[in-house]
């Protein structure tokens, strides 16, 4: 019986000593990574709602900056251009304007964006045709959030002896595009 008293005294010495200090510096390592990633998400959607357009460079640029976390990230974006269609009684005749205009929304995302940013062809990264144009007062927001399990998700899922969703790292951001400079 006093062996196994001592046994389980080890294992909780180990535990306090070694294993709860290493989960801590793995979760300050997380937040680090978040705030990182929260910095270039951040600078990224400004730059974009700022300039009023997405080059190959300034894409690339933001990916590279949070894989530096040394996670894997899903990069989502979401365009949405606000269109106003006049209303006619007749469409074939355009003196049938009622004077009222239609709203419609058009949303575009990364599977659209993407192939205007990096197409089959040989064009150069400074081309104006990869770049992706979007308009003042549309909307532009990017969602990322990690793929992989951090260091710090899996020792605490030790610790605890659970298995938590690997999603540790979610950064939604966005706003109104302020300015056309293309």
């Amino acid at each position: 019986m006093d062996s196994i008293s001592k046994i389980f005294a080890v294992l909780i010495a180990v535990l306090l000593l070694y294993m709860f200090p290493i989960s801590a510096a793995f979760d300050n390592q997380d937040e680090v990574s978040e705030l990182v990633v929260l910095r270039e998400v951040t600078a990224f959607v400004d730059m974009v709602r700022d300039k009023g357009y997405i080059s190959p460079v300034m894409y690339s640029d933001f990916e590279q900056a949070i894989q530096a976390t040394g996670n894997t990230f899903d990069i989502q974006m979401e365009h949405g251009h606000k269109r106003y269609d006049p209303v006619y009684d007749d469409p074939s005749r355009p003196e049938t304007f009622t004077g009222e205009y239609a709203v419609h929304y058009d949303t575009f995302y990364s599977g659209q964006i993407l192939p205007i940013l990096f197409p089959d062809s040989a064009a150069g990264k400074d081309e104006l045709s990869r770049r992706y144009k979007l308009y003042l007062g549309d909307t532009f927001m990017v969602t990322v959030k990690n793929t992989n399990r951090t260091n710090g998700t899996i020792v605490r899922d030790f610790l605890n002896n659970a298995s938590s969703p690997s999603e540790k790292i979610f950064i939604p951001y966005g706003g109104l595009v302020r300015n056309e400079d293309h």
